[in-house]
């Protein structure tokens, strides 16, 4: 009878914690305080890198790494690919908060084949703003391009960029490795188009709304058209996405609030960064603050459109596939020696123009699945900031009180009951004296 009652105690804990795991709201699953860290993608895999190919790991395509890169380190993984997908490899580096940078630190990414001899390179530095922030670099293979184009293994590698006087400290990873398929049809336009609206988009001057963002990637807030507000302390970094759909135009600006403490003059204050679905950047622009109200703005992009892939120009490049477009705002470290800790206001003005139209047809699809489209889900998500898209179940299990400790004290509540029960045919069986 006990060991029965333990294993049907046993089962709802299990239960609770498996539920719990399930449905929890993303925010609340994070270990690291929000504005306080990276929040690295909620079941993200830990996979060491090796100092050469021939212990390589493997990374596979729709699942979420975490590594980490010492200083002056390089490191290797590997991947299995096919000759018809499209590969991106976003790495994100994340020092720690408070470490000295230089504004040339940074990571460089390659994509090689087996004999060493590179597909694509990237790399991403801190800039100007001299303050430590997750930056990403992203290793990828074009099927449209003449080089690596076998079905193969190829490696990825991940180099440190240090200054001279760079913080020795590791560096944490999060890697993030896709796939889009080719297409149905292989005899399509492979030229970007022709011509597109280039003006610079009037900003929304609705009224700002309160939307705090997300820690990381994988805990990014839904973001639509309209003026946003926030606040930021210094060095916080906070994570939005937008969805955009195909033939639509993304435009965005950010302004830093004025403040009365303090006085001087820092460069690279604010930065606002874009990144596409797949985590490639496309275009990013710093502000330097004196403590008065300053404004920026990322430059005028083309309609989302596939054929963008032939563009030449980077930002027109990188904007070649529907999906959450993700905007990325810091607040320099440095801002706290001149102004004092804030936190300090931040406004966002999101613009998304031009008419929908149905994509391309994908031979295949994507890993993980749905990341280059855009649901109604979606869009309801950017203008509520409801991470459920609005699914009235999802809502409610995420939301709607049977959360953790609900879960738990359900289980309680039945373990109490079983106790109950067995204690008193228990008494029944019981001879009298």
């Amino acid at each position: 009878m006990r060991r029965g009652l333990r294993n049907a105690v046993r089962a709802l804990c299990a239960g609770a914690v498996v539920w719990t795991a399930a449905w929890a709201p993303a925010p609340d699953a994070q270990a690291v305080p929000r504005g306080t860290g990276y929040a690295f993608a909620p079941g993200a895999r830990s996979l060491a890198g090796a100092a050469d190919t021939a212990g390589a790991r493997t990374l596979v395509p729709g699942r979420t790494y975490r590594s980490s890169l010492p200083a002056h380190g390089r490191l290797y993984y590997r991947l299995t690919l096919t000759a018809r997908d499209d590969v991106y490899v976003p790495v994100t580096a994340v020092p720690p908060r408070g470490a000295g940078v230089a504004a040339t630190d940074g990571i460089r990414v390659s994509l090689q084949d087996a004999d060493g001899n590179p597909c694509f390179y990237s790399s991403a530095s801190f800039g100007a703003g001299l303050s430590p922030r997750p930056v990403t670099a992203v290793g990828q293979r074009d099927t449209g391009k003449s080089l690596c184009q076998s079905a193969a293994v190829y490696y990825l590698l991940v180099e440190r960029l240090d200054a001279e006087n760079s913080d020795p400290d590791r560096w944490d990873l999060e890697l993030a490795p896709a796939t889009e398929p080719g297409l149905t049809a292989t005899d399509g336009p492979t030229t970007p188009p022709r011509s597109w609206n280039s003006a610079t988009p009037r900003p929304p001057d609705d009224a700002p709304r309160e939307r705090r963002g997300g820690d990381g990637f994988g805990t990014a807030r839904p973001l639509g058209q309209g003026v946003w507000r926030t606040r930021l302390a210094p060095g916080d970094t906070l994570f939005y996405k937008v969805p955009v759909d195909w033939g639509r135009q993304v435009s965005a600006g950010a302004e830093l609030d004025a403040t009365t403490n303090g006085h001087g003059y820092v460069g690279g204050a604010l930065t606002l960064s874009l990144l596409n679905p797949a985590r490639v950047p496309v275009d990013d622009v710093a502000l330097g603050y004196t403590g008065t109200r300053r404004a920026a703005a990322l430059a005028p992009l083309p309609p989302v459109e596939y054929t963008n892939r032939y563009a030449v120009p980077s930002g027109e490049n990188a904007v070649r596939f529907a999906g959450d477009y993700y905007l990325v705002v810091h607040l320099g470290e440095r801002v706290a020696d001149s102004f004092g800790s804030g936190p300090f206001g931040v406004t966002l003005r999101v613009r998304v123009d031009g008419d929908a139209h149905a994509g391309p047809e994908y031979l295949g699809h994507s890993e993980p699945d749905g990341l280059f489209a855009v649901t109604a889900r979606d869009r309801l998500a950017a203008d509520t900031g409801d991470a459920s898209g609005g699914d009235p179940e999802m809502r409610a299990l995420a939301y709607g009180g049977l959360g953790a400790g609900t879960a738990l004290l359900l289980a309680l509540g039945a373990w109490t009951l079983l106790a109950r029960r067995a204690q008193a045919r228990a008494s029944a069986q019981k001879p009298m004296a």
